[in-house]
C-alpha cells in the first residue's frame, strides 16, 4: 500500500519596495498547509500547484529571500499570476 504524502505550502511575498526579491513568509505540511492554503483563498491570494517548486522554497527559512536559481520560475509564477489578477480585474468593474 503506498503511504499518502503530507500536503505542503509555501507562500512567497514580493515588495520591491523591501527587497530585491521575493521571501518565503509561510511554509508548512499536513493542517500548516491547509491552513496556509485556505488563508490565501480567503485572501484573494491566486494559489499556483507546483509540486517540484514547493519542494525548493520549503527549504529556504521563513523570511529568506529565494536564492537567485529560482529567480527564472518564480519569475514566471508570478507572471502567470499578474496576468489572471488583469483578467479577473477586466471582468470585474466597480459600480
Amino acid at each position: 500500500m503506498k503511504k499518502k504524502e503530507l500536503e505542503k505550502a509555501v507562500a512567497i511575498l514580493y515588495d520591491s519596495q523591501e527587497s530585491a526579491s521575493p521571501k518565503v513568509v509561510a511554509s508548512g505540511k499536513g493542517d500548516v498547509a491547509k491552513r496556509i492554503i485556505e488563508i490565501a483563498k480567503e485572501a484573494g491570494v491566486h494559489i499556483q500547484e507546483d509540486a517540484n517548486l514547493v519542494e525548493l522554497l520549503a527549504k529556504i527559512e521563513l523570511g529568506h529571500e529565494i536564492p537567485t536559481e529560482l529567480y527564472q520560475t518564480v519569475a514566471e509564477v508570478l507572471a502567470f499570476v499578474y496576468q489572471i489578477n488583469n483578467k479577473f480585474k477586466e471582468k470585474v468593474k466597480p459600480l
